[in-house]
């Protein structure tokens, strides 16, 4: 019986743990009031409706925590509040539980989006990976490194999955075999009407294992099985510089793959038998990236070998089922796997390989490509498997994520492919959920827009453009200032709480949160403060508005020159901080462990986005999206989808600084950083802080790294690859300008009100329904 959603509360506590809402701990009362909602939803999450239905197959899902959102969603946010606010507890009493953290950055996090968004539109789109025990890791700093926790985002209990053990299935590797048990977690779209499934697979020995087992053999033996079993969904992306890490990476991407393919031929079976030429009209499958790949080839097999399927039919029918989105250029993310290592792991996957390889050739030949220009395209070239290209050739659609990276993609770097198959190639600029990162996340500005237009901008952002009337009346933008206020001091309180450190609400806030990645260009960003502190120091720099620059971002464990940037980072903030001539007018923070929950205090409280990757390296971006949509200006390149930003809330609204894609093209050949270097005393002055001892590296040398990165290069790479050197003064420039606007309040602040107002294009509302309508029918 269902007493509603305050009593069910009151009633899991009762006969969960014998308490009262007031005696109740908070890993309790988390756990109660996540089960009584649960306790609203209906029972079928999507899996077997009748309706077509999309896999959306990722490595990644940033879900982050999920108990305000699902609450929002479901309507109960309201009685939640009542229900706290009765007993004298605090509504944010559940900050500290943990994030799922099970991605790494954009990817994980637009495929969150997408599942909000497909559920809030009532279209059937379930998610399929991986229940990584651990998510990406805690990062902490100890002397300015980053140091790695590991990140047990269940150590609250996990109240929102589901284990479903009776559908678990076996997966094969050469030398292993294990269990893939799938835990589901409900997708509730905005109103709750449509619940979809997030279904996450957990690797398990085959064997059980007996703690009582009496022969100490036996008894070695299971717990080895147990460890290497479990260890295949134990980390998110397991450092792979080693033979082993790539081992274990492939039988990742593999076991959630495989498991996912069983559970949908099994699901088909049991509505439709055997016509599996009926797959197309009942699924589709989206591959985010190139890591669920090995499904494509893993699909064949099944029907092949399982289901008496010709390799002929088999292959059709793949083809008219999948479809690839593409995420980055980036050659390190096009995934490519040496032959043996893959039939070191999955002998049996490469045969197919091999059948879908010939039949490429076969079609190569008919479309009279010569020997010399097949390599190009061959899936095995050169001892080594490309996934891309395995993912491009067996898929009706190839999509990019923004239109210059669309673009880039058709006429560079997949030219040939394009060429070939001009029909698949389409773009899908990415999205965000405006449910998540304004209705939720800024309350303040969620209610002073429902208050001039209504609320019906929460499932169409479209409505936003409502309120541009409103641009030139000085009352309503110093309503608007008012609220980035609020947002500004709630974030330094925060801060100050987590960090440690005090921050000026009155400082114009400059953000940088993103991944650690060097063509992202956090380093050029530090550079630009050094500049800005050397010409404060030396008068150079007159009538500064003093800002805070604010950095956050995880470095991979094993990506040495991001958590060098990261140090060095930091060994700027402490000069600055101990510096009594600058620092009333100049801070630097790199907040620790940033993550989805803290994007959420970050995003409302900046005025100055920072989205500054080279042009032609970010696919897109969606933090750009998330700080134009709070109502921040971006100081950015013209790259990605800043060009759509600008696009829509005008050049004049944003700053773009720095060389294009074009201008990059034509001095790629001869771009010399060491004549920059060596000619702009500016330049010179902060990039030798590198190696002149105005900081501490701690003997490391990571510092003198940093430095030949830019001026000599390294095996593997130019110079300066991500011209940061070429860009500078541009930058720099920029950003002073940025600093001179601010200074009229009201005229700042209403280019931060226009981006607000043109982001309806950038829900991923609007994406999800052009995935549905022109790619998945």
């Amino acid at each position: 019986m269902d007493f509603g959603f305050k009593a069910n509360v009151k009633l899991i506590l009762d006969l969960d743990y014998g308490k009262t809402i007031n005696k109740a701990d908070k890993i309790e009362l988390y756990n109660a009031v996540s089960k009584a909602a649960m306790k609203t939803l209906g029972k079928d999450w999507g899996l077997n409706t009748d309706k077509k239905k999309v896999s959306y197959l990722s490595m990644e899902f940033l879900i982050g925590r999920m108990i305000y959102n699902n609450l929002y969603n479901l309507g109960l946010l309201d009685e939640f509040k009542e229900l706290m606010n009765e007993n004298n507890i605090d509504i944010n009493i559940f900050e500290d539980i943990e994030d799922a953290a099970l991605g790494n950055g954009g990817l994980g996090r637009l495929a969150a989006c997408f599942l909000d968004s497909a559920a809030t539109l009532g279209y059937v789109l379930n998610g399929y990976g991986i229940r990584y025990k651990y998510g990406l890791f805690k990062q902490e700093f100890e002397n300015g490194f980053q140091k790695e926790l590991p990140d047990d985002w269940q150590s609250f209990g996990d109240p929102w999955s589901v284990r479903r053990e009776e559908e678990k299935v076996r997966i094969e590797f050469k030398d292993q075999s294990v269990y893939a048990v799938p835990y589901d977690m409900p997708v509730i779209g905005y109103g709750g009407k449509t619940v979809n499934t997030l279904r996450l697979w957990q690797a398990e020995a085959t064997k059980p294992f007996d703690f009582e087992l009496f022969n100490n053999q036996q008894y070695t033996e299971a717990a080895k099985n147990k460890n290497e079993a479990e260890a295949i969904s134990s980390l998110l992306y397991p450092n792979d510089s080693t033979e082993e890490g790539k081992k274990l990476r492939i039988k990742q991407e593999y076991f959630f793959t495989s498991a996912t393919m069983q559970d949908v031929i099994r699901r088909f079976k049991e509505k439709h038998g055997t016509a599996f030429c009926n797959i197309p009209k009942e699924y589709a499958f989206q591959l985010n990236d190139t890591h669920p790949v090995f499904a494509i080839p893993e699909f064949i097999r099944l029907l092949v070998e399982k289901e008496g399927v010709s390799f002929e039919d088999a292959f059709r029918i793949a083809k008219k089922t999948f479809a690839y989105t593409n995420h980055t250029i980036m050659a390190e993310a096009l995934e490519k796997w040496n032959v043996s290592l893959i039939q070191s792991v999955i002998p049996h996957i490469y045969e197919y390989i091999v059948l879908i390889n010939k039949e490429l050739v076969k079609e190569l030949n008919e479309a009279g490509i010569s020997d010399a220009e097949k390599k190009k395209y061959l899936i095995i070239e050169d001892d080594t498997v490309h996934m891309a290209r395995l993912a491009i050739y067996v898929s009706h659609s190839v999509n990019g994520v923004a239109e210059l990276h669309t673009e880039i993609l058709k006429s560079r770097e997949l030219k040939e492919w394009c060429q070939l198959y001009p029909e698949r190639f389409n773009n899908k600029t990415n999205g965000i959920s405006q449910r998540r990162w304004l209705a939720l996340s800024n309350k303040e500005l969620s209610d002073f827009i429902t208050d001039k237009i209504g609320d019906a901008w929460i499932t169409d952002l479209d409505q936003l453009k409502r309120l541009e009337m409103f641009a030139f009346e000085t009352d309503v933008i110093k309503e608007f200032e008012k609220i980035k206020q609020v947002k500004k001091r709630q974030l330094a309180d925060y801060i100050l709480k987590h960090e440690g450190v005090k921050i000026d609400p009155d400082f114009i806030f400059d953000i940088q949160v993103k991944r650690l990645h060097e063509y992202k260009r956090q380093l050029l960003n530090a550079f630009s403060v050094l500049d800005i502190y050397f010409g404060l120091k030396e008068g150079r720099i007159k009538d500064f508005y003093p800002t805070v620059f604010i950095f956050g971002g995880k470095a991979a464990p094993g990506y040495y020159r991001a958590k060098a940037i990261i140090k060095y980072i930091n060994e700027i903030a402490g000069m600055i901080a101990a510096d009594p001539e600058v620092r009333d007018r100049l801070k630097v923070v790199f907040v620790s462990n940033y993550n989805v929950s803290y994007a959420e205090k970050i995003i409302p409280a900046a005025d100055v986005s920072e989205q500054i990757s080279t042009a032609g390296t970010e696919a897109s971006g969606t933090g750009n999206m998330k700080f134009m949509l709070n109502g921040a200006v971006t100081l950015g390149t013209f790259d990605g989808a800043n060009i759509e930003i600008v696009g829509q809330a005008g050049m004049e609204n944003n700053y773009i600084f720095g060389a294009r894609v074009e201008d990059i093209e034509k001095i790629k050949d001869t771009y010399d950083p060491l004549g920059i270097y060596q000619n702009n005393p500016r330049i010179k002055r902060v990039v030798d802080t590198l190696i002149d001892n105005t900081f501490d590296d701690n003997g490391t040398g990571i510092f003198k790294e940093l430095y030949d990165s830019l001026l000599k290069g390294a095996s593997w790479h130019k110079p300066d690859q991500y011209y940061l050197l070429l860009d500078f003064m541009s930058y720099c420039e920029t950003k002073m300008q940025v600093n001179t606007d601010y200074k009229d309040r009201l005229s700042f602040r209403k280019k931060c009100f226009i981006n607000m107002v043109n982001a309806g294009k950038f829900s991923s509302d609007r994406t999800i329904r052009d995935y549905f309508n022109e790619i998945w029918n």
